[in-house]
């Protein structure tokens, strides 16, 4: 019922997004946007006088904001006329003692000069010019259906940390780097099939989609670290009637992970499963002495799927799956909106997207401690990992709780200062 519905609203959005340009409205003042209208705008507070304190009357009501009001305001239009403005509204801030008058730029004055001359005018308490704002939860339309909008709270995690310059290498397949949620988030791709898909592929862009999609533009989705570097390696292929699956060799991983090695990468994604492979296996010692994170997804129903089962990679499974008991991590991975080949979007499940969202966190903490160990790591993202795999029982990712205890600050409004760092499912 949960798939079919954020399907339905999927369908919704998206018909949206195509056909709804955005719009913008003129301000009151005339032939200015909004934000146009708003920067040309003061602030002018004249005080009130002192309410007479009575206890047998209600504070806060008609008497503080009646006084004097009609004076007020013939001393906000005299001020007005005098420096070339326009009285467009007040409202008045008895907690501050003041009557707040918005008055609207008219002249081709600087606003901030005419705010520092009324400033020192003696009949104004205090005068500024108005600031803009933004809000901090993302405008992309499918942001609220992502997991991580609500249990990430990923908005929140975007003010203390967005990844800024972690390398991250994506071995996977194509990636669509001429997607709009992807435009300009990927900082280098190779191929290393060499054959097909210069358009990109499903596994691939849905992966780059939930690790870096570009937020607050409008469209689509947010990426859990969209200020990394991500380089799009394509080490697997999609054959037509696999839809979503992607195959890979041996010798095409084992380019993709030496030019990952070579390119300094911090952290690489590894969405894929198969048997242990010993070249793959030596070149994962590899960059792990030299200090990489490895994530990997857990292959649902096999009990030792390489390379997530190697030592020393952080092995992903999807957050409440059955077939999980052999991945000691866990994250969102079912019904994830994320890009899709074609300028689209669309619905994924599965561990290799869990362990995309891992990806992302990973490049966040790295963001904030690039000297991070990778015992350091484990134990913001999972403190009771190795006690609890003896029960065979994977522990929840608590994003808030690892930003948190890296950034040594509040992370989600403090949500995770008062519990433990994971939880037990």
């Amino acid at each position: 019922m949960i798939a079919r519905n954020r399907r339905f609203l999927l369908t919704v959005l998206c018909l949206c997004v195509v056909a709804c340009a955005p719009v913008q409205r003129e301000s009151a003042a005339g032939n200015y946007t909004e934000d146009e209208g708003a920067r040309r705008q003061l602030l002018v507070m004249l005080r009130m006088p002192a309410p007479h304190f009575r206890p047998d009357l209600a504070y806060g009501s008609n008497y503080a904001m009646q006084v004097g009001q009609e004076a007020r305001t013939r001393i906000a239009e005299a001020i007005a006329n005098e420096y070339g403005l326009r009285v467009i509204d007040n409202w008045p801030m008895p907690a501050l003692g003041v009557d707040c008058f918005v008055m609207q730029v008219e002249r081709a004055d600087a606003p901030a000069l005419l705010a520092k001359q009324l400033a020192a005018d003696p009949r104004v308490e205090s005068a500024q010019v108005v600031n803009l704002f933004t809000g901090l939860a993302y405008n992309d339309p499918l942001y609220p259906l992502q997991p991580s909008a609500t249990e990430w709270h990923l908005s929140d995690l975007h003010q203390i940390t967005t990844g800024k310059h972690v390398r991250i290498a994506q071995v996977d397949s194509g990636v669509a780097i001429d997607h709009p949620d992807l435009s300009g988030q990927i900082a280098l791709a190779r191929d290393f099939v060499g054959s097909g898909s210069g358009d990109g592929e499903q596994h691939g862009t849905a992966v780059a989609g939930i690790i870096a999609a570009r937020p607050n533009n409008g469209i689509g989705i947010a990426g859990i670290a969209p200020e990394a570097t991500l380089l799009a390696l394509r080490a697997c292929w999609e054959g037509s009637g696999r839809e979503g699956r992607a195959s890979c060799s041996s010798f095409t991983l084992a380019k993709a992970l030496q030019f990952a090695i070579d390119e300094n990468a911090e952290v690489i994604n590894l969405s894929i499963g198969g048997p242990r492979d010993r070249l793959l296996e030596r070149l994962l010692d590899v960059a792990l002495s030299r200090g990489v994170t490895i994530v990997a997804a857990v292959e649902p129903g096999a009990g030792n799927s390489f390379p997530a089962s190697h030592r020393g990679v952080l092995a992903i499974a999807v957050a409440g799956a059955q077939d999980s008991g052999a991945a000691f991590l866990a994250a969102p991975g079912q019904d994830v909106p994320t890009t899709l080949p074609g300028r689209k979007w669309g619905f994924v499940s599965g561990s290799s997207f869990a362990a995309a969202h891992v990806t992302g966190l990973v490049a966040l903490l790295r963001a904030l401690s690039p000297g991070l160990q990778p015992q350091q790591l484990r134990q913001a993202l999972a403190p009771q990992a190795l006690s609890t795999l003896a029960t065979d029982r994977p522990l929840t990712v608590d994003a808030c709780a690892a930003v948190a205890k890296t950034a040594g600050t509040c992370a989600c409004a403090c949500a995770a200062a008062g519990h433990a760092h994971v939880q037990a499912r």
